[in-house]
């Protein structure tokens, strides 16, 4: 039992390691990439978390770690948790709303695969950002063009991933995948203010019941 325990976490093991450095063929060769990562099932959500995963330590070292020559933190008003939930919000909105609007345009793909395109896209934020996180702190001021064009790079790079995943995932053509991906920033602000409404109502509702208890209390207690 314990044998095939191990032998099982093996291979596990062993499927993880070759889709995480399936990423690596994706950022380089993105149409054929994409395509295979969800229709010949190239990719998994275990790799896809890891990368996400990685981004979001990412930010929080670049942050954390980054010279102060490039980056002013105000370490008084600086929240970890504020700062996950600022990557992870939208990120599952584009997903959300990925879903939604390229189901009405006949796309091909589903919320899986959209999720693991989207954390595929982000490798070369990692790829790049996080050396830079060490070199910001041996090079100068002077030096600083170098600095912000490898992370403007690396944020290129992930927005034409972002196209390039959203063309093979759903089969779209080159302007039908622009043209989605426009309706889908849409979405998001649609799903952000129907969200921020909900939660708006939902506290005056209970902001309603707390006050209309505490009037009852008072009036028969």
């Amino acid at each position: 039992m314990i044998g095939i325990t191990k032998e099982s976490f093996k291979t596990k093991l062993n499927h993880f390691g070759k889709t995480l450095k399936y990423s690596l063929h994706c950022i380089v060769s993105p149409f054929d990439g994409f395509w295979d990562l969800t229709h010949e099932k190239r990719g998994s959500a275990g790799a896809a978390t890891f990368i996400m995963l990685m981004t979001i330590l990412t930010g929080i070292w670049k942050t954390r770690y980054t010279s102060f020559v490039f980056i002013r933190v105000q370490w008084e008003y600086f929240n970890i948790i504020m700062d996950i939930c600022s990557f992870l919000l939208p990120f599952f909105v584009w997903i959300l709303s990925n879903w939604c609007l390229t189901t009405l345009f006949d796309g091909k793909g589903n919320m899986k695969d959209i999720y693991i395109g989207s954390c595929y896209a982000l490798t070369p934020y990692v790829l790049i950002q996080l050396p830079m996180i060490f070199a910001s702190n041996y090079i100068t001021f002077e030096e600083g063009a170098f600095y912000n064009y490898f992370l403007t790079f690396s944020l290129i790079w992930c927005a034409f991933l972002f196209l390039a995943s959203v063309m093979q995932i759903h089969d779209f053509s080159f302007g039908k995948a622009l043209f989605s991906i426009l309706c889908i920033l849409v979405g998001m602000l649609v799903i952000v203010f129907l969200l921020v409404l909900f939660f708006s109502l939902f506290s005056d509702a209970i902001a309603f019941f707390v006050s209309l208890y505490k009037e009852i209390a008072f009036r028969f207690y």
